[in-house]
């Protein structure tokens, strides 16, 4: 293994240990499904013309910031707020 081969898995396995350590799932499963849900809904809107404009796109992003999380299982405004709607483990 080269120097730079170490260097790209020690970088890599930082950031992996940093990602798990903050990225716990605080999400349950009908937090996650109210999400997509939601998105889906923005979605239909968005492509079938009932919203436009800079308000669309934005709802657009939001739709998928919703699923994002929502695969993830994973919440960032969760966090300051002490929110986790998933089961203890």
């Amino acid at each position: 293994m080269n120097i730079c081969q170490e260097k790209y898995v020690t970088r890599k396995l930082f950031l992996e240990q940093i990602i798990f350590r903050t990225m716990k799932k605080n999400m349950g499963m009908a937090d996650r499904v109210i999400r997509v849900i939601i998105a889906a809904v923005f979605a239909v809107l968005y492509f079938m013309e009932v919203i436009s404009g800079t308000l669309g796109v934005v709802l657009l992003i939001l739709g998928g910031v919703f699923v994002l999380t929502s695969l993830i299982g994973f919440c960032p405004l969760y966090l300051p707020f002490g929110i986790k709607t998933c089961k203890s483990e």
